[in-house]
């Protein structure tokens, strides 16, 4: 959810900027949906991979032990 709400933020502020960093890009059109729709799946998959192995890491462990450790 944190990763949907940091793309959406990110896209807008991207498209915000379109005009004045339109400069910098060589070759590549500011508004380029492919290139926006290959980094947010970038980036929420990246997002995936870093929730995904500790969640899966911590699902093994009992949860009793986990109270008695504390």
């Amino acid at each position: 959810m944190l990763a949907g709400v940091g793309v959406g933020c990110g896209l807008a502020v991207a498209f915000g900027l379109t005009r004045p960093l339109g400069s910098l890009l060589f070759h590549v059109n500011p508004m380029d949906p492919a290139t926006c729709a290959c980094a947010c799946v970038a980036l929420v998959g990246a997002a995936a991979l870093a929730s995904y192995l500790p969640t899966r890491r911590t699902m093994a462990v009992n949860p009793m032990e986990a109270l008695r450790a504390e």
